[in-house]
């Protein structure tokens, strides 16, 4: 079975419509805030897919991304991007076995 990518489209900085695969959203005990995840499948130059961040409100009926504002929200990102990562990480390894 396969698992239904979520997908949404955004207007880059060069007026190009780019279609986006949402990671994982999540909402913040600490913040109060709904996070989501997503790339844009682009590579940066050292070949790691590059990912994005943005605040939502998942209430409302047309959807706005918002900028991530304090350092504070950039490290709790980055805890949850590092710990899947170590998951992914060690269920490839489980794979080999």
């Amino acid at each position: 079975m396969k698992e239904e990518t979520m997908t949404f489209k955004i207007v880059n900085d060069e007026g190009k419509e780019v279609e986006c695969e949402v990671l994982f959203t999540f909402e913040s005990d600490e913040t109060k805030k709904n996070y989501i995840v997503y790339t844009d499948n682009t590579l940066d130059e050292e070949g790691n897919t590059k990912v994005y961040a943005s605040t939502y409100n998942p209430d409302e009926d047309e959807t706005k991304l918002l900028a991530i504002e304090t350092e504070k929200e950039w490290k709790i990102i980055e805890t949850i991007l590092d710990e899947l990562q170590n998951e992914s990480a060690g269920s490839d390894e489980e794979n080999k076995g």
